[in-house]
């Protein structure tokens, strides 16, 4: 079954777009409620894009193995399967990303705030990876 990959472009478009604007706007630290709320902004996208990205991990793996194969697996787990597919390359990289995710709902110190912004810039290159790899396999 093909899956309809739409939403997770508007993601990974979204976010790059987002990161795009903060590049321009944030040349230091985060020092004025404008930066903060671009930086915020870009969190807000990884979040969303994040998880879309394993979503879609999850639906692809279910297409091409079986539920009984992906239910029941950790995020962890899942990453490590879908490595092993080639839909990703690092799964650890992926622990860290998820690691990155589960902070933002905790994000009240400048410094939680900024190793999640960082997490973001790094993450849009291993979604659109992701994307194109989706892609690729997609029958």
């Amino acid at each position: 079954m093909t899956l309809d990959l739409s939403s997770l472009q508007k993601a990974v478009s979204s976010l790059e777009r987002a990161i795009k604007v903060a590049s321009s706007q944030i040349t230091g630290e985060v020092d004025t409620d404008y930066e903060e709320v671009i930086r915020a902004g870009v969190i807000q996208s990884f979040e969303f894009t994040y998880e879309v990205c394993w979503k879609f991990m999850k639906r692809w793996l279910e297409n091409n193995f079986g539920n009984d194969t992906v239910d029941g697996l950790s995020k962890k787990e899942l990453f490590r399967v879908a490595a092993e597919s080639q839909l990703i390359k690092d799964v650890e990289v992926w622990i860290g990303y998820h690691e990155a995710r589960n902070k933002t709902s905790h994000i009240y110190d400048e410094d939680k705030a900024k190793d999640v912004y960082d997490a973001a810039v790094q993450f849009i290159n291993e979604a659109k990876d992701l994307l194109e790899v989706l892609k690729a396999k997609n029958d």
